[in-house]
């Protein structure tokens, strides 16, 4: 069989339009008409066609390259750069635009809020193509790693100690400058050891800065390269990492927000997640669901509070755990009389509150009748007696664990992971998310908006049929202010 061969001097190898170099159907056309489609006053980005001055790269153009950018995994400003170049797709979505990485860079880090409402807005372009209802929505959360290696956090005592190393060095310093200056000839060597000084100063004013923040934030530990990460334990080990939290609408799997917090667990996230999804939205949810690293009872109430039917597992029904024998549900609670009632009929009485964690602690007013108890040793070891604990909202767990028990409330919690943990999956295996390029809390949340975006374009080219399709629904759309 013959080979075919490649010519590089032949006449033509490019149509002569740049609006040639991609077909109608070709996806980037999709990201095209999304940007295009976006509220650029409410997104803050800087727009001004009748400005002077400096030319300066469209704004437009540089929003529509992140977003194709990001959801082809390529994210580095680099290769970017390179994409400008060499790939036909990203020439006919900058128009020619050649943008050098400074460039690029620069522009991602000076928008960092205006990169974290694209999100916002494409939730609400989904809510407009009526590709969300925001009826029942939920909530999940995954490790991330940040741009800062683990060996790099220091502890308060290591600052203390560098503290220390660092002033008598700067003695040094100064002792040998000042010796230098006395004898005045043959020390070439002075103005090499003013540069020493002056670098130590500079690192014992960085440390002092980082144990101020440990001050300010009541902390025990930090990072020196990117303050705001934290250690967090997962799958890949233990990485200085942010906790990615997203919310995702139920009808069709489409995430509604998404950001990045220090917190190393999602307890107290809960209310947090859903309040900011409601008001991307602009509508109250019917159904909030989470697993049971959600299960917070504080929580979860102000969620409940707002008349939101709250689907979280406890731990004990997340780990199928049977009732033991002697369990605190076996004793019998009064609410009259303010007591537990034990299975042998033995009151245990209020002796003290916790009212930091919220919590009652419940004993028998005579441990000595405890311990005659003929099953002492099985109930409690405790010669004080049986101690039972009681959630200030009790009341409420209870009703959030039969409520979880229901047939309904398991059909909607049987769902989840398939819609909740689905986008984690994209992110991380094919837009190459293993760990964030940007540096901050606000940086880390912009980027994490940019690859929930970019889920939500592939799943909406694909629902709507594709992209001559998607096209066309947003041109349908008001016209952006």
């Amino acid at each position: 069989m013959a080979y075919r061969y490649g010519q590089r001097d032949q006449g033509m190898l490019l149509p002569e339009r740049i609006e040639d170099y991609v077909g109608p159907a070709d996806p980037v056309r999709a990201y095209d008409a999304f940007v295009d489609a976006l509220n650029w006053k409410a997104l803050g980005l800087p727009w001004n066609p009748h400005q002077v001055g400096n030319a300066e790269y469209d704004p437009r153009a540089m929003l529509k390259l992140l977003v194709y950018g990001y959801s082809y995994g390529i994210r580095s400003s680099r290769k970017l750069e390179r994409a400008v170049h060499h790939n036909l797709s990203f020439m006919w979505l900058m128009g020619g635009l050649k943008p050098d990485h400074k460039t690029i860079a620069e522009f991602r880090r000076k928008h960092k809020k205006a990169l974290k409402g694209v999100l916002k807005q494409c939730a609400r372009v989904c809510l407009d193509l009526g590709l969300i209802d925001g009826n029942v929505l939920f909530v999940d959360g995954t490790k991330v790693r940040a741009n800062a290696s683990r060996s790099r956090t220091q502890s308060r005592a290591q600052c203390e100690e560098q503290l220390k190393k660092l002033d008598k060095r700067i003695e040094t310093l100064l002792a040998a400058c000042e010796a230098a200056d006395a004898e005045e000839e043959g020390q070439p060597s002075s103005v090499s050891m003013d540069e020493g000084l002056s670098k130590t100063q500079r690192l014992k004013a960085r440390v002092e800065e980082l144990l101020s923040k440990m001050d300010d934030r009541s902390e025990e530990k930090i990072n020196a390269t990117d303050e705001d990460s934290a250690i967090m334990h997962s799958a890949q080990g233990s990485h200085s990492s942010y906790n990615v939290q997203q919310v995702v609408d139920d009808q069709n799997g489409l995430i509604v927000q998404a950001e990045a917090v220090r917190d190393t667990s999602d307890v107290n996230q809960f209310a947090r997640q859903m309040t900011q999804a409601q008001q991307a939205l602009g509508r109250k949810c019917e159904v909030a669901c989470g697993d049971a690293g959600y299960a917070d009872t504080e929580e979860l109430e102000k969620v409940d509070g707002q008349g939101v039917r709250v689907i979280v597992p406890s731990q004990r029904q997340a780990l199928r755990k049977g009732p033991k024998r002697f369990d605190k549900n076996e004793f019998r609670y009064d609410e009259t009389a303010d007591c537990y009632w034990c299975p042998k009929g033995e009151p245990l009485h209020l002796q003290w509150t916790d009212s930091v964690r919220a919590k009652r602690y419940y004993r028998p007013s005579s441990p000595a009748r405890c311990r005659a108890c003929e099953h002492f040793g099985l109930c409690t070891r405790s010669k004080l007696g049986r101690t039972i604990m009681r959630l200030e909202r009790e009341a409420l767990k209870k009703r959030l664990e039969a409520d979880y028990e229901s047939e309904a409330s398991q059909a909607i919690y049987a769902r989840r992971k398939g819609r909740a943990e689905l986008p984690f999956g994209h992110w991380k295996r094919n837009l190459k998310l293993d760990a964030f390029l940007l540096r901050g809390l606000e940086g880390v949340s912009a980027e994490t908006a940019l690859v929930a975006t970019c889920f939500n374009m592939v799943r909406m080219i694909n629902l709507l049929g594709g992209v001559q399709a998607l096209r066309q629904r947003l041109a349908g759309l008001t016209a952006p202010a």
